[in-house]
């Protein structure tokens, strides 16, 4: 009899351990179900989401966001309640004024921008080839140069987009991306009546062995409520912290700082944490690689022990890639960046050789003389300890003769005067119908023939900037 009970015991608990493994079946379907509910594709509202073009599983498409021979087309669709919540962000912070873009001519209130400005973000439609994207963040971008369009009342302002910024509120869209880019930066062209000053320079920078952004040209029409108005012909640059360092380094894992402000000079006692702005591992709170670069410069072993300071230096700065750099940088003549101003470059300390490399940024002020003071001159002997990168390593007698080779080496294989020319012909042909088609109040061209001669003159720089070479390395 008990054999009995326990047999029946037996079967009863087979059968709903059963029940429960079945429980749980269920429970594995809903949840698939569930998620096949909320996949974007699945839902009418997002009837253009593919994989390829939205999600975050697609390669980087470079060919499509970053073609070389076409401007594509962009359409930012903002609701007129979102476009005032960005203007009324300007106004805030930069002044209320009137005009295109909220500003007037010779308008703007007491406030000034500063590095510590971040305009607000408001969701938006983004369209491209008859394709859209689904709330994606966008905002004004810029300090000095956003301020000044602003204030005098040109409404071709630059915009940065993040495809996801809004995922928390819109779950569906979680890690949208555009052709594989969670980011972009919709860059106007400031004060570049040529159109293409910061893509060329950008693209120079990396053809010569350079860390730095992809570029590409694109259209731009806004709606915020009246229907699409074009904006202008602007350039689109590829995020640092987002995809640069990844595909360029083969390692994304180490501090990327964006140094603003007056610790970004490096000179002794300016030393600033919050100068050293993270993009990334802001969690780490650990700053010791770039603290280490700034103690290494300013360290009195440079006059007391100079093999040792070279030997400290060459251990957290990869001084061969800050040379090049400063060589490609004086030949082109870009005065917007260190040397001469405490922005407009990015350290990344690479775990693949755990130094940090130089990356330059933001380059519209690139390829043109003379402007507020000029850029540094070969020799650099105007330089003082108030940019210490330079003036120390440049006082050293093997760092000035790589820094030398380097200007050489870059007129013969990179700025070269023909391909120069070359390539600025084929821009100006791409771009001639979008400049030309500018409107006044969104644009930094006076009319056509003034892009006509911009042009003219950035073929006249590289033979100018050759010879000059030449006859300083004589």
């Amino acid at each position: 009899m008990i054999k009995y009970k326990f047999f029946i015991l037996l079967i009863i608990g087979v059968i709903l351990m059963g029940c429960r493994d079945e429980d749980a079946l269920n429970e594995n379907n809903d949840d698939d179900t569930e998620e096949s509910v909320t996949n974007p594709a699945d839902n009418p509202d997002y009837s253009d989401w593919t994989v390829e073009t939205h999600s975050n599983s697609a390669a980087l498409n470079y060919d499509v966001v970053f073609a070389q021979d076409t401007v594509k087309r962009f359409d930012i669709i903002i609701s007129s309640s979102n476009w005032s919540t960005m203007q009324s962000d300007l106004a805030a912070n930069l002044g209320s004024t009137s005009g295109p873009g909220g500003g007037g001519p010779g308008g703007g209130g007491n406030n000034l921008a500063t590095s510590d400005y971040d305009p607000v973000w408001v969701p938006c439609s983004f369209k491209y080839n008859n394709t859209e994207w689904y709330h994606v963040g966008v905002r004004f971008k810029g300090n000095s140069s956003l301020q000044s369009a602003y204030q005098s009342g040109n409404g071709k302002l630059s915009f940065k987009l993040d495809f996801d910024e809004f995922e928390d509120d819109y779950p569906t869209i979680k890690n949208q991306r555009f052709y594989g880019f969670k980011k972009l930066h919709i860059n106007n062209n400031y004060n570049d009546a040529s159109l293409m000053r910061d893509k060329v320079a950008a693209d120079l920078f990396r053809k010569f062995g350079l860390i730095a952004a992809q570029t590409s040209f694109c259209e731009l029409y806004v709606d915020n409520g009246s229907g699409p108005e074009y904006y202008g012909l602007y350039t689109i640059i590829e995020e640092v912290s987002n995809t640069v360092i990844a595909t360029q380094t083969g390692d994304d894992s180490g501090n990327l700082y964006k140094p603003d402000g007056t610790a970004a000079s490096f000179a002794n006692g300016t030393y600033n944490d919050d100068e050293m702005v993270k993009k990334n591992n802001e969690d780490l709170n650990d700053y010791s690689d770039v603290k280490a670069l700034y103690d290494v410069i300013n360290s009195s072993d440079r006059t007391s022990n100079t093999e040792t300071w070279k030997t400290n230096l060459e251990n957290v700065l990869d001084v061969d890639v800050f040379l090049k750099w400063l060589a490609a940088n004086t030949v082109i003549q870009n005065w917007d960046t260190y040397g001469r101003m405490t922005h407009n470059f990015y350290l990344y300390n690479n775990h693949n050789t755990n130094l940090l490399n130089w990356i330059p940024w933001d380059n519209n002020e690139a390829l043109q003389y003379g402007k507020n003071g000029g850029a540094l001159s070969f020799s650099m002997s105007e330089v003082g300890s108030s940019w210490p990168l330079i003036s120390y390593l440049i006082a050293i007698p093997e760092y000035n003769t790589i820094y030398e080779n380097y200007l050489n080496e870059f007129i013969n294989t990179v700025f070269i005067p023909s391909e120069l020319s070359s390539i600025y012909d084929s821009y100006y042909n791409l771009l001639k119908e979008f400049a030309y088609n500018e409107r006044s109040g969104y644009t930094y061209i006076g009319s056509d023939s003034n892009f006509d001669a911009a042009v003219d003159e950035l073929k006249a720089h590289v033979t100018e900037r050759n010879n000059a070479v030449i006859n300083y390395l004589q």
